[in-house]
């Protein structure tokens, strides 16, 4: 099979098993770990082009209404283009097969692309943030019906975009990034139209800069989610979904292992996790068998597709090096 990354620790006292299912069930064959991003080319690129579009004319517009506004969504609009053309990018890349080098491939570049793309947002919105309150101080009128109507191409183009990418966000962090982006943008966008209305109706110019600054309180919501998880997955924290006290309870409940430790679970890439840990069997039968068994079960219950066992008898004098770090 292609991604097979054997861990093997040079202890003499035990031997390292690959353990991995022979197909993950989802996916088939040597890449069914990656939950089929080639799905998801279709709709990146449809939603590159739409919103590149939109922005442009939102951009255009928005300079002819004076709508701070629509600048600033047309901007943040801007920064989802970039954003969509990344996670692409890296969908991309994550499909690469492994070298003799990078050994477990370039599905990293998926959680590298959701971090990049949330520190972006937040710097990005940090501007917005400034202007709406230079904005609030000095308001200025604007052409409240254009705005509507501008506005509410983005409803439409957004809601689309999302709607593209609503199957994957459960599954997939970039994608789920690419999805809260869109379906906020939508929202936005029906914000900025309900402010025009009541601008005409009330000469309020104050709702224009208002909008903006409620903006960018969306915008740090739902990005700041985003930026920490991608955080936690990028310095290879146990991904969210995964509690450890149940893998342990797992691997310690299989019949002849009475110990465990140097247990490691960490993501390869926004949807492939790994697994290494040292079983401790004294009496048990190990076999491949065995081994595919456990691994199915790995994957099954906590879908972590790529694990690595090694068993030690626990009969030596010489105590595993590894037995008490870690943490585990």
């Amino acid at each position: 099979m292609a991604h097979v990354h054997d861990h093997v620790d040079d202890h003499d006292h035990g031997h390292a098993h690959h353990a991995h299912p022979a197909a993950h069930g989802h996916g088939g064959g040597a890449h069914g770990h990656h939950h089929g991003p080639a799905d998801y080319d279709r709709a990146f690129a449809i939603g590159v082009s739409l919103n590149f579009g939109f922005v442009c004319v939102e951009a255009f517009y928005g300079f002819a209404a004076n709508s701070l506004a629509l600048l600033a969504d047309a901007g943040h609009n801007l920064t989802d283009v970039a954003g969509l053309l990344l996670a692409w990018a890296a969908v991309w890349l994550s499909k690469k097969r492994a070298s003799k080098r990078r050994t477990y491939g370039f599905g990293r570049t998926t959680i590298m692309a959701s971090l990049v793309n949330a520190v972006i947002l937040l710097l990005g919105i940090g501007g917005v943030a400034w202007e709406a309150v230079q904005r609030l101080a000095h308001p200025e009128p604007t052409a409240a019906e254009t705005v509507m109507w501008v506005a509410g191409i983005g409803i439409a183009i957004n809601g689309a975009t999302a709607a593209m990418f609503m199957a994957g966000r459960k599954g997939d962090l970039n994608i789920r990034g690419a999805f809260l982006h869109m379906a906020a943008d939508a929202a936005i966008s029906l914000g900025v139209v309900v402010a025009a209305f009541l601008m005409s109706r009330t000469g309020w110019l104050w709702l224009d800069p208002a909008v903006s600054l409620a903006i960018v309180v969306v915008i740090a919501i739902g990005t700041w989610g985003l930026f920490r998880e991608s955080l936690d997955l990028s310095l290879d924290a146990i991904p969210a979904r995964i509690d450890r006290e149940e893998v342990e309870a797992f691997l310690l409940g299989t019949p002849g292992v009475v110990a465990i430790h140097d247990l490691h679970i960490w993501p390869l890439s926004t949807t492939s996790v790994a697994l290494t840990a040292h079983l401790v069997s004294p009496e048990a039968d190990i076999d491949d068998d065995f081994l595919d068994r456990l691994s199915r079960e790995l994957h099954g219950k906590f879908n972590i597709d790529h694990a690595t066992i090694q068993i030690e008898r626990g009969n030596g004098a010489a105590k595993c090096r590894l037995a008490d770090l870690h943490g585990g």
